[in-house]
């Protein structure tokens, strides 16, 4: 049996649904231009300036076409990983974590303090990520704040005239492309640079066709709240269509804020906004890949804030992603992060505690992990201390297993429970000298690294946790190798990303 959890009823989530698709009429959704002509063409109205300014762009969305664009969205879908192998399933109720994106500072571990990040923490969290079987994805982690100049190595040597945010979406991927063979999970926060980031990643499948048939990355695409795509947006969803590379509606209600304070009209803003974003992908690429994401918060109403740690932005994605599986499609989440401003006990409560709900349920793909500070700060310390929640969670809906006891040479055959290692060792109690012992142990237990201390207080201080992370990190930088591009991939690597940098005029060496 897996455990899971579960806080909406069918009838709720049904209940959801039916005012989720009586907003995309009234007051409806607000598009960008981008997307006018096609949903016309679909028989949508949308308003113009014409007939009144409050309902221009507007588009009411009937049932039957959202229905219909349902029907059409695959049910899953998996990322591959360099070597062309499956590494990650959108799916059912598989999961898997990656690091948090987009975030604009670092934490430093000599002086607690947050920086801006720049292109250095990026490959040093790739690398780790990269040696961590926990995450089966790498992100676009941090924004690279340094100025760029590219090499082959996405190394940055320095250009005072460079723009990093002019192109910093596509240098992003071009950093962890150069130094991961994992998939990715990225974002583009402009129309026009998403067209490079689809040609860096067809260049590293070989084609188009390939990337189309093997995509090795899901693009996160954000609504606006509330009930909001705009032009960016909405021109990101159509070219993600049309490319055929999985996209990630990654809906945002901020409850008391931009959406209405209950948990459940949240979930329902969200439901109408994903809803919308699914009907504008699929009118533009039919059976292209689309996942039901999310990162939802509540409106802390002392600070203004919005509180990633808190128990109630968990319980807001657990319920986007059932209104998901209710529909059938792939899901997505922002869990695994902190409020708090350093690795600390806040940060590990708040972090390990969403990190199991996610797990238990069943959210296909859990974003988040390494971030303070409301996503505003990353560190890769953190992220360590995370992969290790993340492994109790991954254990934990494993769930508990009936499994062979009748060990036989190197042989471990049958299923009883205790009865056949009880007749070896009568009420001896010694289970330890048993080979059923050594045979199974590790599929019974996690193990954890050397950043869970589980020793004994010996004669010297103990490390706290955030020492034995900062040492955990360094072993992982020590052992990890970087992948080995062919040349050609390399050159076109950097012709797109200098072919780009002119059109933002950035210009870059390369």
């Amino acid at each position: 049996m897996r455990p899971r959890i579960q806080l909406l009823s069918p009838e709720l989530s049904g209940r959801i649904l039916r005012e989720a698709f009586e907003l995309l009429m009234n007051p409806g959704v607000r598009v960008g231009s981008a997307v006018v002509e096609l949903l016309c063409s679909a028989g949508v109205e949308v308003g113009t300036a014409d007939h009144a300014a409050d309902n221009d762009g507007v588009a009411r969305i009937p049932e039957s076409l959202v229905r219909r664009c349902l029907a059409s969205a695959p049910r899953d879908f998996y990322l591959y990983n360099r070597r062309g192998e499956k590494a990650v399933h959108y799916g059912g109720d598989d999961v898997h974590f990656d690091p948090g994106s987009c975030c604009v500072q670092m934490l430093d571990p000599e002086t607690l303090e947050a920086r801006q990040s720049e292109t250095r923490d990026l490959v040093r969290i790739v690398q780790v990520t990269e040696t961590l079987p926990q995450f089966a994805a790498q992100s676009t982690a941090v924004v690279c704040n340094d100025a760029i100049v590219v090499n082959n190595d996405g190394n940055n040597a320095g250009n005072d005239n460079a723009a990093p945010s002019a192109i910093g979406d596509l240098y992003r991927l071009f950093v962890v492309l150069r130094h991961s063979d994992k998939p990715v999970v990225t974002g583009s926060f402009s129309a026009a640079g998403l067209r490079g980031m689809i040609d860096l990643l067809a260049a590293d499948s070989g084609s188009p066709d390939r990337l189309r048939q093997k995509p090795r990355a899901v693009f996160d695409v954000c609504p606006s709240p509330p009930l909001n795509w705009s032009e960016f947006g909405s021109h990101n969803l159509l070219d993600l269509a049309r490319a055929g590379v999985p996209a990630q509606i990654v809906s945002m209600p901020l409850a008391g804020g931009t959406a209405p304070v209950t948990l459940a009209g949240s979930v329902t803003q969200h439901a109408a906004e994903t809803l919308a974003g699914i009907t504008l992908h699929q009118l533009a690429g039919p059976g292209s890949p689309i996942v039901w994401g999310g990162a939802p918060a509540i409106f802390d109403m002392r600070t203004g804030g919005a509180p990633m740690g808190a128990v109630e932005t968990a319980m807001l994605n657990l319920a986007c992603a059932e209104v998901g599986k209710h529909l059938g499609l792939p899901t997505h989440g922002y869990l695994v992060a902190t409020d708090s401003k350093f690795v600390d006990a806040q940060a590990g409560a708040e972090s390990a505690r969403s990190a199991m709900l996610g797990a238990l349920a069943g959210i296909n793909m859990i974003s988040g992990a390494g971030m303070l500070e409301s996503l505003a700060c990353f560190s890769v310390e953190k992220l360590v201390i995370d992969a290790e929640s993340i492994a109790s969670a991954q254990r934990l809906v494993r769930g508990i297993e009936v499994r062979s006891a009748d060990v036989r040479g190197d042989d471990v055959r049958g299923e009883t429970l205790a009865t056949a290692m009880f007749a070896q060792t009568g009420l001896s109690g010694e289970f330890l000298k048993l080979k059923e012992t050594r045979a199974l142990f590790r599929q019974e237990q996690y193990l954890p690294s050397s950043v869970i201390d589980r020793s004994a207080r010996g004669s010297e201080p103990p490390a706290d946790v955030f020492t034995r992370a900062r040492t955990r990190v360094d072993e992982l930088v020590s052992k990890y190798q970087k992948p080995s591009l062919p040349e050609d991939v390399l050159r076109k690597f950097q012709a797109i990303v200098k072919r780009e940098a002119d059109r933002a005029g950035v210009a870059p060496a390369v």
